[in-house]
């Protein structure tokens, strides 16, 4: 059996994020196909997807241009896992306020039932790493890499909290779907990665 992943390939760490999905299943001794996608039908054909980091504004203009945000939300809302990193979190919530100019009106998966807020932490000028736990993820230490990064003050019912940073909640998780304010792609350690191929493996078997 072959997982089919697809990086939605609009903008962001695209090259990244195959390259460490591809080590991930490596590791794992997963049979999977990683491609970038962008089209409806590409998408409809995946066991699993993650939107990337990037400007998540753009993402979701793109997304509505060719007509993949309806095929997308669609499949996650049937099952499809689902990881979001960065911009690819706040695609995946149903609010978005930016730190500096207030609320946005930018195209939304609506999935997530988080209140987030953009650019948490500041501009690109404040990025930086640090050691976080993810603990019910089986995974006690972990660097994270924050770019830009947005951060949950609020989670709905059913979302649950995987990691906090100062008291931010940056790592979320609701059935099939995964969001990280922080980039796994951007550090050798594959235990995110791990975790999304097995989540995708265990609901395809």
């Amino acid at each position: 059996m072959t997982l089919k992943v697809g990086i939605l390939a609009i903008q962001g760490d695209v090259q990244e994020n195959v390259l460490s999905l591809v080590k991930a299943a490596t590791e794992l001794k997963i049979d999977a196909e990683i491609s970038q996608v962008m089209t409806s039908d590409e998408i409809s054909k995946l066991d699993g997807v993650v939107i990337p980091g990037g400007e998540s504004t753009t993402i979701g203009q793109l997304s509505l241009v060719n007509g993949s945000l309806k095929t997308l939300k669609e499949k996650i809302d049937s099952g499809m896992p689902v990881l979001g990193i960065c911009a690819g979190m706040i695609m995946l919530s149903n609010t978005a306020n930016d730190r500096i100019v207030g609320t946005t009106n930018q195209p939304l998966l609506n999935i997530l039932d988080i209140k987030l807020e953009r650019n948490s932490f500041g501009r690109q000028k404040d990025s930086f790493e640090s050691d976080i736990s993810l603990e019910s993820m089986s995974i006690p230490k972990y660097r994270g890499v924050f770019i830009r990064a947005p951060a949950i003050s609020e989670v709905g019912d059913g979302v649950e909290i995987l990691s906090k940073f100062n008291e931010k909640i940056v790592a979320v998780k609701k059935g099939n779907v995964i969001g990280t304010a922080f980039h796994p792609e951007l550090t050798q350690d594959t235990s995110v990665q791990k975790y999304f191929l097995n989540l995708i493996s265990s609901l395809k078997n």
